[in-house]
């Protein structure tokens, strides 16, 4: 153990944890800049093996990368833009719902002394009531401002997707520029630390999209052979949330629980069977395979980075939270632990 503690807790080390702390800090300071980078990078490496691939067979770097990434928003927006267009008209219809749907759980709740009594007064839901006219009044006045946030989500899209193009197309270029950074004597094993990185990071890409969808695609097929209102919108809310794990899926079922409320029991254990006939398939056939071959990754360290990411990064770090927590992992195992061993 001493042995360790010396080789390991050098004044090199020490200044590399400083360093390292002081990195941390300046890009939760441009958090915003660094998660597009970050995201750009992870979906680089997601498509870089495509483009290797027609590289191999004599066609410009800069012309498959442009290929390649043009082939993937057509194909994203060949299954995206139909599915939001859905999702718009049913949250509109929702939206106008939404007082009448809370009628009726008063309704049910008043009914039921037990409820009544320990849950909410009359007072509280007809505050709910009037607060749900008012979001609904809200919503109609903020329009504007909604599309504003709109355009500048459409901003930061074309600026990510220009990033992805260059990360793939200078995929050496931005090697030699990481490999600079090392000394002669390590630039080897910075080589493998970052090919592992890559790997791992774009791998996770495709086994978010498979899961995600595996989750979405059989949540929404059995909410509309239920006849289900909303089934494309609840089956979008649950493969997103699905992201999170446990505390996601289970928010989705509430959400979807609520929204049908008025189609009767019934119609809510049919729901919950197909909720959880999404999640066995998800769970016992999708991820193990997908994550367990892609990242190899405990779900406690994931949750970990899940929390830390939703503290500094937001939403979207959420979504790359693993993806970061491989990054971390590789260069831990790789610089340290290996070490050690």
């Amino acid at each position: 153990m001493s042995d360790i503690f010396k080789k390991y807790i050098t004044v090199k080390n020490i200044i590399f944890f400083i360093l390292a702390i002081l990195t941390l800090i300046f890009i939760s300071k441009i958090k915003d800049i660094a998660i597009m980078f970050f995201a750009s990078y992870v979906i680089a490496c997601s498509l870089n093996p495509i483009v290797d691939k027609l590289t191999e067979r004599k066609m410009k770097r800069s012309i498959a990368s442009a290929l390649v990434l043009i082939g993937s928003i057509l194909i994203a927006a060949l299954f995206l833009v139909p599915i939001f267009v859905i999702v718009a008209y049913q949250i509109k219809a929702f939206i106008l719902a939404l007082p009448s749907h809370f009628g009726t759980i008063h309704s049910f709740i008043m009914e039921r002394p037990f409820l009544n009594n320990t849950l909410l007064d009359k007072s509280a839901i007809g505050s709910m009531l009037s607060s749900t006219v008012n979001v609904t009044t809200g919503v109609v006045n903020t329009s504007i401002e909604f599309v504003m946030n709109i355009a500048s989500q459409f901003v930061y899209v074309i600026a990510a997707c220009l990033i992805i193009y260059y990360f793939m197309a200078d995929k050496e270029e931005v090697s030699k520029a990481y490999m600079s950074l090392f000394p002669r004597n390590m630039k080897r094993k910075a080589e493998e630390i970052m090919e592992t990185i890559s790997k791992k990071i774009g791998g996770y890409m495709i086994a978010l999209i498979v899961t995600i969808a595996s989750v979405g695609v059989v949540m929404t097929t059995g909410l509309l052979i239920l006849g289900v209102d909303y089934a494309v919108l609840l089956g979008l809310i649950t493969a997103i949330l699905d992201i999170v794990p446990v505390i996601g899926p289970a928010i989705a079922l509430i959400i979807a629980l609520l929204v049908s409320f008025k189609a009767g029991w019934v119609t809510i254990l049919m729901i919950i069977v197909v909720f959880s006939l999404a999640q066995l398939i998800e769970n016992n056939f999708v991820r193990p395979f997908v994550f367990g071959k892609m990242l190899n990754l405990h779900p406690l360290i994931i949750y970990f980075f899940i929390f830390i990411t939703a503290q500094y990064l937001g939403v979207v770090g959420v979504i790359f939270a693993p993806a970061i927590a491989a990054t971390a992992c590789v260069l831990i195992e790789e610089l340290y632990i290996k070490n050690i061993n």
